[in-house]
């Protein structure tokens, strides 16, 4: 068993892919409730494209859905893409969308999506419970 490390808000974060593999969930279709209207009309039809995406800090490689780099790269540039309206886990999501998922502190995320405290944030995401794959980036892999 892994030994848990309690978070503060100095700790990073970034979205583990290998939690969407290994727990048979299905990154694309979560994927697709981020994309904004005009890519959710081109997207019904789209038949699902991978390419590999190494992880900067552990080096492991994984299938990524071309379906991340529309979003990244198109929808997160809508200004509505962080709206208010948002729940904050989505919001949460969406920051490391943007930032490709660049490891983030609860601090780093709370400037991005400006809701609630980083302390909230940390308290959302740093729990033993991994919410949409949201987890501590482990150093010294």
């Amino acid at each position: 068993m892994a030994k848990y490390i309690k978070p503060t808000l100095e700790t990073k974060f970034h979205i583990d892919f290998s939690w969407w593999q290994k727990g048979g969930q299905n990154l694309r279709a979560f994927l697709q409730s981020h994309a904004c209207e005009s890519c959710q009309e081109f997207l019904e039809n789209d038949q699902p494209q991978t390419f590999d995406w190494i992880n900067p800090v552990t080096g492991e490689v994984f299938q990524i859905d071309m379906l991340w780099h529309i979003i990244h790269t198109h929808c997160s540039q809508d200004p509505t893409f962080l709206d208010k309206r948002i729940p904050l886990t989505s919001a949460i999501f969406r920051a490391f969308i943007i930032t490709n998922n660049t490891p983030l502190t609860a601090v780093e995320v709370h400037e991005k999506v400006m809701k609630k405290t980083p302390e909230l944030i940390l308290n959302t995401i740093g729990r033993r419970q991994v919410y949409k794959g949201i987890k501590p980036v482990i150093s010294g892999i």
